[in-house]
């Protein structure tokens, strides 16, 4: 981590230019025209000091590498990857950070389809059996979602996929330290769900 505290570059400094930046990176992905390559030209050149629009939170998935969706080169956004994107006190401490520090107005969670994580925590629901290790905090992060919906729903695993994402979001915007600059607009936080198919993101209402 470094830099100094900015209004986020390349997007005008507000939520809503920041992820209208974000989804039409995410159109030039799903269009085979991307602009932004990742080669040691890029690197070098955003080697100063750090000044991201963006920080998004998504899974650890190897099928969903947020820089290429989003067609972001080195330095445009600030990436967290975690199992079913579940929050801990370092994600929201590095969030925190980000949004305090460098001035980022835009925090998307990013869910996916197939989840294997919320797929992890439908199961030990189902079984009764859960699974050891920290493997075991995911699962507890995530179960409030499968229950939410019912564990005996056939559609379980899509829409506790879709309600998990939305009660990330909510409990970021509750943060103490990012409630204040999403109260006063200078920053949102929304979600996302990306199709691994057909590589489009979009954007869910977390309600």
């Amino acid at each position: 981590m470094g830099g100094t505290p900015g209004q986020g570059r390349q997007a005008g400094g507000t939520p809503r230019a920041a992820l209208a930046d974000l989804l039409a990176g995410n159109r030039r992905f799903v269009s085979g025209q991307p602009i932004h390559g990742h080669d040691v030209t890029a690197a070098a050149a955003a080697s100063g000091d750090q000044q991201p629009y963006a920080v998004v939170l998504g899974c650890i998935d190897s099928r969903v590498p947020l820089e290429a969706i989003f067609d972001q080169t080195f330095g445009a956004i600030c990436v967290i990857r975690t199992g079913g994107h579940v929050l801990d006190r370092a994600v929201c401490g590095s969030i925190e950070y980000v949004v305090g520090q460098l001035g980022v107005p835009l925090v998307m969670v990013l869910g996916h389809e197939r989840c294997g994580a919320v797929g992890a925590a439908v199961d030990a629901l189902r079984t009764g059996e859960r699974p050891g290790g920290s493997l075991a905090y995911l699962v507890d992060e995530i179960a409030p979602a499968v229950t939410g919906i019912g564990v005996d729903d056939p559609a379980v695993h899509p829409l506790a996929i879709r309600r998990h994402v939305g009660r990330t979001v909510r409990t970021l915007r509750d943060d103490d330290l990012l409630a204040g600059p999403v109260a006063a607009g200078r920053v949102a936080v929304t979600g996302g769900l990306y199709d691994l198919a057909t590589g489009e993101v979009a954007l869910l209402d977390p309600g």
